[in-house]
């Protein structure tokens, strides 16, 4: 199968997933929409929202009730569990910050596992454990270095040692296509990884290409963090070509290698194009940049790294930690971060004393939802992020959700973390930066957007133009036309709406 070209100059986590599965839902029988008596024009204004043909071709569910009392003012579809895409992540974030508590944070150890000498000679190995930081950078590994030299050590006889046991060691999810493996979304989940930048896109480099210097050149190739270079193997089949010629780049990792190729033609007067590639063990892809930085610190290691744990009397050197949980939730909702979802999941039983597996991790998830007295009839969780087709959530699920986490100690926090749409700033507007623009909603609206082939997705909170307060929860499970413009009316409808009452 031909893979799709990898996302270049990627505006944000708002482009679609690229599945190969096709949703094939068939169309019921139509549930009448209903509404609390308190106001029946709202259901007749939103009846007329969903009176669109991109909604008939599938299972749309709406469901609306006020943030105040739970009343009930828009159904439909609302109890059929539909595949919601990154919709998931609403679930998965409220249960880690419950779970986890605001305050948690990741750190990577390094362990000596041996004996030092008086000359700073470590007989043994340098262990390099991982405890699921998706945010760990090229600069946090140079820091851990720098501890390891302030310790003393100047030789290590042995290895640098990637310890990533702490999460169990099936690292793609068996529910995920396999062909978006080499993408950014889809990144192996280790306890021990990198990212190459401060969106914290774990588990992957970044390639960064411009034209040659002169026609029929190979592009320059330039790798993010530079000491990935020595983990990946780069195969450059461009040429440079005449200014205004189109470009025809395509990047994508080899299955179950790090060898990245790059084929195509890169015009003359292109600038420079990123794409961020995923890696196989991204656990050692950490422990290399690691050794690079030990080397940079003048720490010599005899042997090459490898894959293995600290034995019994192993001891820590350095320690690096994360930002709180609290913090990370922004690039994580607002970007819609798969990986991260994902690595809280795993946590999340880790923490608990369980393997830290998606399995665990999910059930985790679900019976937080339940605990909290929410609806979870059809309730279905593979996964933290939504990538995985098998999940299924229903609106109504959601709402209930949705509302009981307002009287969480933890909700503004969450709440803040959510996309605001119309809200340009990246880490504000997130994945509704550019939806609902110069509307009742833009700067009002909050909510998580879910996309997959097939599936789009939008739920969260907005105000009315007099103030009332709703939740609210829309799924698409279609074919042909995408019915995205239609969750925006909806969430213009409400932002716009004065309630008329009876």
């Amino acid at each position: 199968m031909t893979l799709p070209p990898l996302p270049r100059r990627r505006p944000g986590r708002a482009v679609g997933l690229a599945a190969a599965l096709a949703v094939a839902l068939s169309v019921g029988a139509a549930v009448p929409a209903h509404a609390s008596p308190a106001d029946p024009a709202l259901a007749d204004a939103l009846t007329a929202v969903l009176d669109d043909p991109r909604v008939e071709n599938g299972t749309t569910g709406l469901r609306v009730v006020d943030e105040g009392d739970g009343t009930v003012l828009f159904d439909r579809h609302g109890s059929t569990p539909l595949i919601p895409a990154s919709n998931t992540k609403l679930l998965t974030g409220a249960a880690a910050l419950d779970t986890l508590g605001g305050s948690y944070r990741f750190h990577t150890d390094v362990l000596l596992d041996g004996e030092v000498s008086g000359r700073g000679v470590l007989r043994g190995d340098l262990v390099l454990k991982g405890y699921g930081d998706p945010t760990a950078l090229a600069e946090d590994y140079a820091d851990l270095a720098e501890q390891v030299r302030a310790a003393g050590i100047r030789t290590v006889t042995g290895r640098v040692l990637a310890d990533d046991t702490y999460f169990e060691q099936q690292a793609y999810h068996p529910g995920w296509d396999p062909d978006d493996a080499p993408y950014y979304y889809a990144a192996q989940i280790s306890a021990l990884t990198l990212a190459p930048d401060t969106d914290y896109d774990s588990g992957t480099v970044i390639v960064e290409t411009s034209p040659g210097t002169d026609l029929g050149e190979e592009a320059a190739v330039q790798v993010v963090p530079a000491s990935a270079a020595e983990y990946v193997e780069v195969v450059n089949r461009t040429t440079t070509v005449a200014a205004g010629e189109d470009s025809t780049l395509d990047i994508t990792r080899n299955p179950d290698t790090n060898q990245i190729v790059l084929t195509g033609r890169v015009p003359a007067d292109d600038g420079v194009d990123e794409t961020w590639v995923t890696v196989d063990q991204p656990e050692l892809l950490a422990a290399t940049v690691f050794a690079e930085a030990l080397a940079d610190e003048g720490v010599r290691v005899r042997r090459e790294v490898a894959e293995g744990t600290a034995g019994a009397g192993a001891r820590r050197v350095a320690r690096d930690e994360s930002m709180p949980l609290s913090e990370l939730m922004t690039p994580f909702m607002k970007l819609s971060n798969n990986m991260h979802a994902e690595t809280l999941v795993k946590t999340m039983a880790a923490q608990s004393g369980q393997p830290g597996s998606w399995t665990a991790g999910v059930a985790l998830v679900e019976d937080f939802v339940a605990d909290d007295g929410v609806d979870v009839t059809g309730l279905s969780l593979a996964d933290g992020s939504g990538l995985a087709r098998a999940n299924r959530i229903s609106p109504t699920t959601l709402t209930s959700a949705l509302r009981a986490f307002t009287d969480e100690p933890w909700f503004e926090v969450y709440r803040t973390s959510l996309p605001v749409a119309g809200v340009p700033e990246r880490f504000v507007g997130g994945t509704l930066r550019s939806r609902m623009r110069d509307t009742p909603a833009a700067g009002n609206l909050r909510g998580k957007t879910g996309s997959l082939t097939g599936v789009t997705a939008l739920s969260g909170y907005v105000s009315g133009a007099d103030g009332r307060d709703y939740v609210f929860a829309m799924i698409s499970n279609y074919r042909g036309s995408s019915p995205r413009a239609v969750e925006d009316e909806v969430g213009v409808t409400l932002a716009g709406w004065t309630a008329q009452t009876s």
